[in-house]
């Protein structure tokens, strides 16, 4: 059921100047390709000739020798489900062009040619090779065949298109993978034969990066290894593949042997990504040439797919440390902007103890310090009830005092018993009523609060909750503003413990306390366990990415779960955990439609206003 597809960019040991020699390792490194079941396999610039040749590229006798393992090559293909791209030396009409070729059932289906040719210091290749600007037109007879030629050439299969540049392109003042991502192209091969200079690679990296991410493409580099020659500069063999702004497949350089590299792609995320999340179809389709190609691709079985277990978290202890203090700078602000428009002079918040409640307080004091006010403009209320533990009880005390939050304490078990006595509900049955009226209470004491200090009461649901209505409606659910709406529990997770990094030794290990402690709506007496009930929130965070992000079915969100999460959870708790997301989060959407306002800090977000529009009234069947 897999949509996924393995590409692959191979750096073959080499000769310069000897075809038939480079021929033989292009054709073993093609063979370990298909051993792996990948669909396209692209392979250095000129890497049939190498590219150091020089004026050795006027002579006739290396320009036919290409040709010659060229054939060999496309034969190669024949009866094989991979793609094979492959740079050479190409004669038409008394110019010589530097072009990739791409065969596939035993055929050569067209020539992409290098367009932007450098003339600089340490590179011109305009002593050798003409523009693909000079181009009489787009076909050339090759072997008695009439064969595309072209620079703006979109190679079209059953399951993925792709198109060609050239690594050298990324210097000049337009792309060419741009125009080939507009045409169609939902892969971009760039065959390269770069010089390594010091920090090269990590230009490199950036770039290609940059322009998947520009161009919503797949990219997949593969440059000239170090057995071109070495007379004034080396090349590194450097192999990258990068999808959607994510580098997600590299070698090690300077290798003296022959390798390959892998990735696993989903061709469909990138046109979702095209349809949804860009004004990509806003952009004009330039002319380009169309090359339909019959192969008809294995799909891959996900060992070479980057999928993070926790996708909203940086994988990169740097990186995520950067991603939460930008999370609460924009939360933080964002409260005081909200804060000081409505005219309020406090912030009121309901603290638990528990993850939600601690990061709110966190960013309400970050505020505070924002527009120079005493933390004590907040006022923050711990409101006891049947289910409270001693635990979060004390951290909720340590946290308020050490972060200079004035502290009210009301117990709600006498309101809430008083409640039930009024509505006639027996306090024994503990239902949905016993649970629900404790919430209630909470939030009209917090409003009543609020109105009483001309505050505004401070949500602290969070994206997790929020997308499985996992909150009472018009208790926990409702606030003035909502500054955790984005953030998923498993970022809330890692954002606490970046404050905790931050905080004195004591602040810092009450929220370590707080970030291993179950997560618990502390509703009924004893231990009540949310991911008992309703899964772990590492598997609702991972479905509820690649739900919104990329729009995948049930199906193969539990498809692609079981494979990240294999040896952690068994099939059968990420199939009644898909199940149970999916129910939720369809009939939920009356909640997120009523959802207080608060600030959007994530690409996936469920704010009814703009990011996630959807009937209240959608039908389950759909999903089932």
């Amino acid at each position: 059921m897999s949509d996924f597809f393995r590409i692959a960019s191979a750096v073959p040991e080499m000769q310069v100047a000897d075809p038939v020699f480079n021929g033989e390792k292009i054709i073993s490194l093609y063979n370990k390709a298909l051993s792996e079941n990948a669909a396209l396999v692209v392979f250095p610039e000129l890497s049939i000739t190498g590219s150091s040749c020089g004026d050795l590229f006027e002579q006739k006798l290396l320009l036919n020798a290409a040709e010659k393992v060229l054939k060999e090559l496309a034969e190669a293909t024949l009866n094989k489900p991979a793609i094979l791209a492959v740079g050479l030396p190409l004669l038409c009409k008394n110019r010589l062009y530097n072009t990739v070729a791409v065969c596939a059932e035993g055929k050569i289906l067209g020539f992409a040619v290098k367009k932007y040719l450098s003339n600089h210091r340490n590179n011109f290749e305009g002593r050798y090779f003409s523009s693909a600007d000079t181009l009489i037109d787009n076909f050339v007879m090759f072997e008695g065949e009439m064969i595309p030629l072209a620079s703006d050439i979109v190679f079209e299969t059953p399951s993925f298109s792709f198109g060609i540049d050239f690594g050298s392109n990324f210097g000049t003042m337009t792309s060419q993978s741009a125009d080939l991502a507009a045409a169609g192209a939902q892969i971009i091969l760039i065959p390269a034969a770069l010089p390594e200079t010091a920090n090269a690679a990590v230009e490199r990296k950036n770039m290609i990066k940059s322009e998947s991410s520009r161009t919503l493409s797949a990219c997949i580099f593969s440059g000239a290894g170090v057995h071109e020659s070495s007379g004034e500069q080396l090349c590194a063999g450097h192999a990258l593949i990068a999808c959607d702004g994510r580098l997600i497949a590299e070698n090690d350089r300077f290798d003296r042997t022959s390798n390959i590299t892998f990735a696993d792609i989903n061709p469909e995320w990138i046109n979702l990504t095209r349809r949804s999340w860009s004004n990509f179809n806003a952009v004009s389709s330039p002319g380009a040439v169309y090359v339909s190609v019959d192969t008809k691709s294995v799909p891959a079985d996900l060992t070479y797919a980057k999928l993070e277990k926790n996708p909203f978290v940086p994988e990169n202890p740097q990186e995520a440390a950067a991603t939460c203090g930008e999370i609460f700078a924009i939360q933080a602000n964002a409260l005081a902007k909200r804060f000081t428009s409505c005219g309020a002079k406090r912030m009121v918040l309901g603290l638990s103890g528990g993850l939600d409640s601690t990061l709110a307080l966190l960013v309400a004091a970050k505020c505070c310090d924002i527009l120079d006010l005493p933390r004590n403009t907040i006022c923050a209320v711990t409101m006891p009830g049947f289910g409270t533990s001693s635990r979060t009880k004390g951290n909720a005390e340590i946290i308020a005092e050490k972060t200079g939050a004035e502290l009210r304490t009301i117990p709600i078990n006498d309101a809430v018993e008083q409640h039930f006595k009024d509505i006639g509900h027996d306090p024994e049955n503990r239902n949905v009523v016993y649970e629900n009226s404790q919430a209630r209470e909470r939030t009209q004491i917090l409003m009543d609060i609020a109105n009483a200090v001309n505050g505004i009461v401070i949500g602290t649901g969070d994206l997790s909750e929020i997308a499985l209505g996992w909150s009472t409606f018009n208790g926990d659910h409702m606030s003035m503003y909502c500054v955790n709406c984005d953030v998923p529990k498993t970022l809330m997770r890692s954002m606490v413990e970046f404050a905790a990094s931050e905080s004195d030794e004591a602040l810092g290990a009450s929220l370590r306390d707080i970030c291993n402690t179950p997560v618990s709506p502390e509703l009924l007496p004893g231990a009540q366990h949310t991911e008992n009930i309703i899964g772990s929130y590492e598997l609702h965070d991972f479905f509820l990415y690649y739900l919104i992000r990329y729009g995948e079915t049930p199906e193969m969100l539990a498809f692609l779960a079981k494979k990240v999460f294999a040896g952690i959870f068994d099939d059968e708790e990420i199939d009644r955990t898909c199940a149970i997301f999916i129910r939720r989060f369809v009939t939920q959407q009356f909640k997120r439609n009523a959802s207080p306002e608060g600030p959007r800090t994530n690409t996936v977000s469920l704010g009814a206003k703009s990011d996630w529009r959807m009937p209240s009234d959608s039908s389950l069947k759909l999903w089932q």
